[in-house]
């Protein structure tokens, strides 16, 4: 059997890149509120840039998981993965609380466009939470607490993942090193 073949960190950085490229192309292509004022162009673009970004980003999973299965404890892999679903998931909860505001206005206090959705997003992600936008009706705080469990679930698998690789090079390490100094030890 074949040695997988080892994945540089600019490798695992570009991938990472053309996730988050793909979902920003699926979000801000995906027709969501298509105008009679929008011109026949703008859909067709809008909508190439959507199958574009679902094409890629099916291409990606397809990718990744052939690796994953392919050397499963790699953990450069498993974090890309974790890291795939992430932008995945993300990209989903803008895209409801973007719908939700545009379908509710008074469920969210400055969540008007498409940009405004992905801020709140990736704001909640990051735990920061500004208030310049805030969920006021309540199917946008459940949306949002859903959202920030989901969060801290990621975050916790992404430090085991982590820490498990650290351990594993470590005790890889200190068996290397017992090994030589076994083989120095018969031989004197």
């Amino acid at each position: 059997m074949r040695e997988p073949r080892r994945t540089t960190g600019r490798v695992h950085a570009q991938h990472n890149l053309l996730s988050v490229g793909c979902a920003l192309l699926i979000f801000y292509g995906i027709p969501l509120n298509w105008n009679a004022d929008d011109s026949t162009a703008s859909r067709v673009v809008g909508l190439i840039l959507f199958l574009v970004g679902v094409g890629g980003l099916i291409w990606l999973t397809w990718r990744r998981l052939g690796r994953l299965m392919a050397n499963p404890a790699a953990t450069g892999g498993r974090v890309d993965g974790v890291l795939l679903l992430l932008c995945v998931v993300a990209m989903f909860f803008a895209i409801y609380y973007y719908r939700l505001a545009v379908s509710y206005p008074d469920q969210f206090d400055g969540l008007v466009t498409r940009t405004d959705a992905l801020y709140y997003t990736v704001v909640t992600l990051g735990t920061v939470g500004y208030g310049d936008i805030h969920a006021t009706g309540q199917a946008a705080r459940i949306a949002t607490m859903v959202q920030i469990v989901f969060d801290l679930i990621v975050i916790g698998t992404l430090l085991a993942i982590v820490s498990s690789g650290v351990t594993r090079r470590l005790e890889a390490a200190a068996g290397e090193g017992r090994a030589v100094n076994g083989a120095r030890d018969t031989s004197e």
